[in-house]
């Protein structure tokens, strides 16, 4: 009773946090940078569809910005350039044709179906180690070619102390309101360079985070899913094999699912909930363990596959966590 208690409060505390409307600029606690941080994680794809990564430098000094570009497509391939930002200073990235913030060439060239996720950590100078007291704050929008868009604000997790990312689960909630027919739920799972702060992630079978899902309907009753893994991956990476063997309680591993037959992946992926058919509830994501420095996180994008579209982060409702 307690458990179902617990749950339903999650659904009325959240509720109105995956309100779905047309090309919303969202952005939930846990993981939002309406305040700054030092360093930005943002999704991209360029699968039929288009991408673009704000950064903002909002500290009063300059800022050495060391910029990631993580290609799941391409074995989680990464490829990363330095750039310079003044006070107050913002630049667009459009991850087709990746420019400097003064507008010379990057050095970075995407493949038509590229995706993945893009990191921005603020250095002290360029392959050295972290600058923990600058300040960026950025946001993304990924646009599809049937007409939606996916706007939110990037995110800046600030990892806290205690066990609770084994614990206590993620969640978040879904409807099939406006039509709602499409998901993309992405997990962020990654290394940490510890003297500089790079982000490691293509190192598949020592970076990855694997879950018990469950879902829940609004007449609270729980239904049992499957465990997956999150990890930098897709079906036709070569480590992918040694991974599952690697974490055995799994028999899937991707970077993205979608959430059930209702509400199926974009991009005809694996789904978190095979043969279920529940068209509004909360997902549960618990964390049964994760390998790498840093807890993972992630996001969650609704769409109609026409017109409308909306993503947020995944809830970890317990103390802890800032931003």
């Amino acid at each position: 009773m307690f458990l179902k208690r617990y749950i339903l409060s999650l659904v009325l505390l959240f509720s109105l946090l995956f309100t779905f409307i047309p090309n919303s600029f969202s952005g939930t606690i846990p993981t939002e940078t309406d305040n700054s941080g030092w360093v930005l994680y943002s999704f991209f794809d360029l699968r039929e569809r288009e991408s673009y990564v704000q950064v903002t430098n909002v500290d009063s000094d300059n800022a050495i910005v060391h910029i990631q570009v993580f290609d799941v497509s391409n074995n989680c391939n990464e490829n990363n350039f330095f750039d310079v930002y003044t006070p107050n200073d913002t630049h667009i990235y459009n991850l087709r044709n990746i420019t400097t913030n003064d507008s010379n060439p990057s050095g970075v060239a995407l493949p038509d179906g590229a995706y993945g996720f893009v990191t921005a950590l603020v250095v002290i100078s360029p392959g050295g180690s972290s600058d923990t007291s600058g300040l960026l704050i950025g946001n993304y929008r990924v646009l599809d070619n049937n007409g939606y868009e996916y706007r939110t604000n990037s995110i800046f997790p600030s990892p806290p102390t205690g066990p609770f990312f084994t614990s206590s689960p993620f969640t978040f909630n879904y409807n099939s309101n406006n039509g709602v027919t499409l998901s993309d739920v992405i997990g962020f799972v990654f290394d940490r360079n510890n003297s500089t702060g790079e982000i490691l992630a293509s190192n598949i079978t020592e970076t990855w985070a694997v879950y018990d899902v469950d879902i829940v309907n609004n007449s609270e009753v729980i239904f049992s899913c499957r465990n997956v893994i999150f990890a930098c991956t897709d079906k036709d990476n070569p480590l992918l094999e040694e991974l599952l063997q690697v974490v055995g309680n799994a028999s899937v591993a991707s970077f993205e699912y979608g959430i059930n037959e209702t509400i199926s992946h974009s991009k005809g992926g694996e789904l978190l909930c095979p043969g279920n058919i529940i068209n509004e509830g909360v997902v549960i994501l618990n964390n049964i363990t994760f390998a790498g420095s840093s807890p993972p996180f992630g996001i969650v994008g609704l769409n109609n596959g026409n017109g409308r579209g909306s993503m947020d982060s995944w809830i970890a409702p317990v103390d802890g966590f800032s931003i």
